[in-house]
This record gives C-alpha cells, structure tokens and sequence, in this order.
C-alpha cells in the first residue's frame, strides 16, 4: 500500500531558493473562475451520483445555470475594475453550449485551462484510456475555440486516478490545480519524465467550500481572503508567494456576496509588489527561472 501519492518529495519552506517574482514582486496573484456545465441527466457513474436530490434535480441544475446567465457578466465587470485577467477552470463543454461566455473572456485576454468536459463527469472508474480520451478531448475543444495551448488542469469535482497527472503531462500540459499542498509552486514528479509543476490553488478561499460547506458569512469571506493576502505578503519578502482566488459565479456573484469580493480586492490591489498573473504566467516563469534550482535543492535536502 502506496504511503503517499509520490508525485513530490517533503520539502520543508526552510532553505528553499529565494523566488522573486516579474518586477520585483514578492506575492503572485491569480483568480481562477470556474465556469463549468452541469448535465441535467448525466450519464450515471457508479462511484459519485452527479445530483443529491432525484431526477430531475431542477434546483441544482438552475442554481449552477445561474452562473452562466448571470454571474459570469457580473464578475467579469469586477475584474475588469481591478485590471485582473482570470485563468478560468473550464468545463470544455462551455465551449459548444455558451460560447458567447468564451469569447467574452478572449477579449480580455482571460486564460483558459482544463476542468474536464462536464463538471457531472467523473474520473472515478474510467480506464486509463478513457481518462486520456478525455484530456485529449477537452484540450482539443480548448485549442479549437480559443486558440490556446491548454497548460493547467483542475479535475472535475476534484476526481482524480492515480495517473491523471501523468496523463496530462504526457499530453503537453503544464501545470496542476489539484494538489493543494504549497504556497509556492513545486516540481511534480511524472512518469515520462516531463517538466511539471503544481501551482497553488486554495480550498480554503473556494467560495462554494467557503459558502456551502463552511457557511461562512459573505463579510467573513472578504477578511478570509485579506487575512490570507497578510500571511502570504509578508512571508513573500523574503520569497515570492502565491494566492489563488477560486470562484464559481453561482456563488459568487450573487447580488448579496460579491461586495466581499470587491472588498477583498480593493485591499490586495491597493498593496505594491502583487503581479496579477495567470496560472500559466506563474508556470511558465517558475519553470524557466526556478524549477531546476527546485530539483538541485531537494536532491540535497534528501542526500542529507
């Protein structure tokens, strides 16, 4: 029995390569919307039902709809205020039932990275070629509709295999969301050898674990998210940090809770030494400018 997944090495913050970040930077904000599509009726998966309630789950259903109707508009206007260009977690679905919400989003340079195909689709029980099948096919839909290279992957509902990551590395992806165990970005180890990297993405800020699993209070929510950007500044000075901001407009942007959200990024924005990046800026730069140092120090950190 395996102790640990084994895709990267303890590695204590202590000694680690100072990171400094595009413009003397000490902390990298990213935003990462999920715009996702949730099936009505999805095929049944033997290990997760998609919906709680019984066929049909019409109130889940509206209730995420809202999001694509409503929300995603009434966020955009909120990061266009802030000069912020969001990576968006996609449900590639999104591509061939909403295509207006992804052309709104290339025009202000959003980016967009693999959430899956529906977010009512689980990894739990396919095949390891029914797993490529479906990295390939929501890459292909990324690159077909928006003319990007798909770099960061998120699995849907969080369902992960144990060769996920593989899979997407050896698919030309990038970077991954779904290890949540750093502040900094970390080399991921892959079995083909690919250079790949974990970039921080936080449960904790997730506003629907903040708001439906935690049911903290829209006003909780903007100091959750100050108090975080405090920590992270502060221990940036001394080596560049990450904060990832994750967001559904099904919750967010309810008329009721986005002013914590505005709040919270009226605070961030005010401070100097923030680069408001994406997750595949954050990548890109730590894997040209750190990622080897990374491997030269947890080689010796582990020969000790």
């Amino acid at each position: 029995m395996k102790a640990d997944p084994g895709l990267y090495d303890y590695w204590p913050w202590e000694g680690r390569p100072r990171i400094v970040w595009p413009g003397g930077a000490r902390l990298a904000l990213w935003v990462a919307p999920n715009i996702e599509f949730y099936e009505l009726d999805p095929p049944p998966n033997p290990f997760r039902k998609a919906w709680p309630r019984p066929h049909p789950d019409v109130l889940g259903y509206a209730t995420r709809d809202y999001g694509n109707r409503v929300g995603q508009q009434r966020l955009m206007r909120v990061l266009d205020r802030y000069g912020i260009r969001a990576s968006v977690s996609l449900s590639t679905a999104v591509l061939i039932h909403h295509p207006e919400i992804i052309a709104m989003g290339k025009d202000r340079g959003w980016e967009f990275f693999s959430h899956g195909i529906y977010n009512t689709r689980y990894v739990y029980g396919m095949s390891e070629e029914e797993e490529r099948a479906m990295l390939a096919e929501s890459m292909a839909l990324i690159a077909e509709h928006t003319g990007q290279h798909c770099d960061g992957y998120l699995a849907p509902a969080l369902s992960h295999s144990e060769v996920t990551i593989d899979l997407f590395a050896e698919l030309g992806g990038l970077y991954t969301c779904d290890l949540f165990h750093d502040d900094q970005p970390t080399p991921v180890k892959t079995r083909s050898g690919a250079r790949f990297v974990s970039i921080p993405y936080s449960l904790e800020l997730n506003d629907t674990i903040v708001y439906v699993v935690q049911k903290v209070e829209p006003r909780r929510y903007a100091r959750m998210i100050k108090d975080a950007f405090d920590r992270l500044y502060r221990e940036g000075e001394r080596s560049g940090t990450v904060l990832c901001i994750p967001l559904h407009p099904y919750q967010v942007s309810h008329p009721h809770r986005l002013a914590a959200l505005e709040e919270a990024l009226d605070y961030i924005c005010g401070h100097e030494g923030v680069w408001k990046a994406t997750g595949r800026e954050i990548a890109k730069y730590y894997l040209e400018h750190y990622y080897d140092q990374a491997l030269a120090a947890i080689a010796e950190e582990n020969a000790a």
